[in-house]
């Protein structure tokens, strides 16, 4: 499909939070098709010399202290700058969205609250109950998508997914591919939006 967007992510990353409603919206409006694929980023890192936020020069962690200031403000999201669970183990959300997705739900819908819940509600997503909670909140069975999650294909979908990223030449979160092209940043959706027509 010409118009079909393949965006890799991290349920964790502020830059996917503040972009994630304008990216959905800009699928409804351009009459375009999401591929919704959550990965792991510690690969990613690996293979392009990132480096977890922990590592990086104090130079660059000041900047992006006050680039999320701007993007908040500018796109007035509630954004906790600080919240109380990050950085965390994302995989059993990770895993959860991807079941959801192979269960033919709304992947996109899911992943907006586990981002907002760790970026404006302080949620643990490394917490099962707390995972479970997230979910119900949607409509859905928590404890049955806990279940599903668990699953060998779910696990080999999310490792699938970072390997895909790594030979599309994926460097940070989110990345949205159209076609070809690789569009990296929250900040790049009107270019995205352009490529669209």
């Amino acid at each position: 499909m010409a118009n079909e967007i393949v965006v890799y992510y991290a349920l964790q990353s502020p830059w996917t939070y503040l972009g994630w409603q304008r990216f959905l919206q800009l699928v409804e409006d351009k009459q375009a098709s999401a591929t919704f694929r959550p990965i792991k980023m510690a690969p990613i890192f690996a293979a392009s010399g990132g480096l977890p936020l922990a590592k990086r020069p104090k130079q660059r962690q000041a900047y992006r202290m006050m680039e999320l200031k701007r993007w908040r403000d500018a796109l007035n999201l509630p954004l906790t700058l600080e919240p109380a669970f990050f950085p965390v183990d994302e995989t059993e959300a990770a895993l959860m969205v991807i079941a959801h997705g192979e269960q033919g739900g709304d992947a996109g819908a899911l992943s907006h609250a586990m981002l907002r819940a760790v970026w404006s509600e302080e949620r643990d997503l490394a917490d099962r109950q707390t995972l479970a909670m997230i979910a119900a909140e949607q409509g859905l069975d928590g404890q049955a998508l806990l279940t599903a999650a668990a699953a060998q294909p779910i696990a080999d979908r999310y490792e699938a997914n970072t390997q895909a990223a790594l030979a599309d030449g994926v460097f940070g979160v989110p990345t949205f591919k159209l076609g070809d092209e690789l569009f990296w940043g929250q900040d790049r959706l009107d270019l995205l939006a352009r490529a669209l027509g």
